[in-house]
């Protein structure tokens, strides 16, 4: 009995491990005129940011695709399809901060000569 309340609980405590961490990510929004008062260095750092996150983000959406939810566990898929798809909705609020990040770059830094 206390094997099987174990075994029931870990799936449910990682799908909420999992709500709780996607929750973090809820409200971010691209400014550019943010990005205008940047240096191109900032500019640059800042595009190392976003695209580090946007790979972290891409991961995370693929393990969460990926698991195997129980089919005992009420729910468990549509909080799967859920959770996949505030991963994805962030990912499309990060490619747009790229896109101002870059259209910033693009303005005010010179291109090397290359």
């Amino acid at each position: 009995m206390n094997l099987i309340s174990t075994t029931a609980s870990a799936p449910a405590l990682v799908i909420a491990l999992f709500l709780v961490a996607g929750c973090s990510s809820i409200g971010r929004t691209a400014d550019p005129a943010k990005y205008d008062s940047m240096s191109c260095t900032e500019l640059n750092s800042a595009l190392g940011q976003n695209a580090g996150e946007i790979s972290q983000t891409a991961i995370t959406r693929g393990k969460v695709a990926n698991t195997s939810v129980p089919r005992w566990l009420l729910g468990g898929s549509r909080v799967k399809t859920a959770v996949a798809n505030r991963e994805t909705a962030r990912i499309e609020r990060l490619k747009q901060q790229q896109d101002a990040i870059a259209a910033a770059r693009a303005r005010r830094c010179p291109r090397s000569a290359g």
